[in-house]
């Protein structure tokens, strides 16, 4: 009853403050520079987008409106944190305006099976993001530690420390492909260093706050590519 009473009080609020903008600029960010809404590479990835996005909501309302108040957050506490993520905005609209831009004045050339499969692969990524979520209540946008946070080591945890991180990396990666665009590959790339920054300075945070976490560190070698880094 408590969980039905919290989400009835957030989901709106949610609705109106992120997710309808949030849509809004996807759609803008997607099409405008395409300059067509003639643009069935935008409208599958929209797709692919908005109904895992739909099901996660969904999902998250009713089994734990704690953890869709926790990734609604945006202001980072840690300065470097901040940083990084400032440094990171750059990077996305590139990677996101440009396959717009490409598909106005007919720089690539991506076959639709390419296209396919990158959506397939995209959507493999959203898979494990959503599973991720599944296995870890205190997975936030935000770096923080909160009350009685435990360490999770179960999972998709027992195979690399931040599954969080090697999810979104799937997802960047594919999406400029996914979008038809091969030259949108080059900023996206660019969200490896940016992951790594965050993952550095997260192990930081998570080491001086989250006790237990140390000795995790030590059970699990691997950080965000299995048998990589």
């Amino acid at each position: 009853m408590e969980n039905t009473n919290r989400s009835n009080n957030i989901v709106p609020k949610l609705i109106l403050t992120k997710v309808i903008p949030a849509i809004i600029v996807l759609l803008i960010v997607i099409f405008l520079p395409a300059g067509t809404f003639n643009y069935w590479e935008g409208w599958a990835y929209l797709l692919s987008l908005l109904i895992p996005m739909a099901f996660i909501f969904s999902y998250l309302v009713k089994n734990d409106p704690g953890l869709l108040e926790r990734r609604m957050k945006f202001r980072e506490r840690e300065k470097e944190q901040s940083l990084i993520v400032t440094l990171s905005y750059p990077v996305i609209l590139l990677a996101f305006i440009l396959p717009g831009l490409d598909h106005r004045f007919g720089w690539s050339n991506v076959p639709p099976a390419v296209v396919i499969i990158a959506l397939l692969c995209f959507l493999v990524g959203y898979g494990l993001f959503f599973m991720v979520l599944r296995q870890n209540s205190y997975a936030s946008r935000v770096i923080e530690v909160t009350e009685n946070q435990k360490v999770i080591s179960t999972g998709m945890y027992g195979i690399v420390r931040h599954p969080m991180y090697m999810s979104i990396l799937i997802i960047y990666l594919f999406s400029p492909l996914a979008l038809g665009s091969y030259w949108a590959v080059i900023p996206a790339l660019f969200m490896i260093p940016v992951l790594v920054a965050r993952i550095m300075n997260e192990e930081k945070v998570l080491k001086k706050n989250l006790p237990g976490y140390e000795e995790y560190m030590q059970k699990v070698k691997y950080r965000f590519i299995p048998k990589g880094w």
